[in-house]
């Protein structure tokens, strides 16, 4: 019975145009982004960075270093737009359709039913990352060799990988990036069980998400970093240091995890006592 609803909500889920938003814009982000790396001086300060540091250039500007290059962005500014979008949905949408009453004439719980469209949510951001991931990819390798891999990102990691290494960490990488994206579904799902618009929800979780992001950055606060979301966010590039902190990574994964869990319980306990009929 949970896999029939669930395959139901994923139906609904990926039925609605709106849902595809984010893939088109990431799609459209990344062969923007593809184009002005290869023909503006973006490449070459990059090469420069490269031989600056000792390095020959021609043997890291390759697929997987421009496709995190490209990445790195979108999952800063577009990521949290779009997997907010999407949770803000989940059940404010019902709401202000009018069938969520109908659906709740059904003999299933209220917690299940929540617990069925999270899920749903949590599938929904897997697969987005999964598309950014192969596309960015897939639009590196028209343009640029397969080669060994240089990550930099100021404060977070400065490596220089084989090809091989580079491959199996960009991986691990999306797998970390898709906790990310489950969070801020789950925030935004969480701010979908109150009584409120699927747009003020999303706005909500937006406005969290950069509050988070904005105080991370003020230096008073650097001791409170670990008190930040977005802080967290970013063990997704700790991967690709040499060696990989996976101490510092597996406790920012918990926090994560914990965060994405006591939001759909905050959501839940909000929904149980909210006045469907009326």
């Amino acid at each position: 019975m949970f896999l029939a609803q669930l395959k139901n909500e994923l139906w609904k889920l990926f039925g609605k145009k709106r849902t595809y938003i984010g893939f088109g814009a990431f799609l459209l982000a990344q062969s923007l982004m593809l184009l002005a790396f290869k023909y503006t001086r973006w490449q070459g300060d990059f090469e420069k960075l490269l031989n600056g540091n000792g390095y020959l250039a021609a043997e890291f500007i390759s697929v997987l270093t421009v496709s995190v290059v490209m990445l790195i962005p979108q999952i800063m500014l577009l990521m949290p737009l779009y997997a907010t979008l999407i949770g803000g949905d989940l059940v404010a949408k019902e709401a202000e359709d009018g069938t969520l009453r109908m659906i709740l004439l059904r003999p299933v719980s209220r917690l299940r039913l929540l617990f069925v469209k999270w899920m749903a949510g949590i599938i929904f951001a897997i697969v987005l990352v999964l598309m950014l991931g192969l596309t960015a990819m897939g639009f590196a390798s028209l343009l640029f060799p397969w080669k060994g891999m240089f990550v930099f990102a100021p404060g977070q990691a400065f490596a220089v990988l084989s090809a091989q290494d580079g491959l199996v960490r960009f991986i691990f990488s999306l797998s970390f990036m898709a906790v990310n994206a489950s969070v801020m579904v789950s925030v935004a799902f969480m701010f979908s069980c109150f009584n409120m618009k699927p747009s003020a929800a999303t706005i909500l979780a937006l406005s969290l998400l950069f509050l988070s992001m904005v105080m991370e950055n003020i230096p008073f606060f650097d001791r409170y970093d670990d008190w930040f979301i977005t802080h967290h966010f970013k063990c997704w590039l700790l991967i690709f240091s040499d060696p990989a902190p996976w101490m510092q990574i597996c406790q920012s994964e918990i926090v994560l995890f914990a965060v994405s869990a006591t939001a759909f319980v905050i959501g839940a306990m909000a929904f149980q006592v909210r006045d469907i009929k009326s």
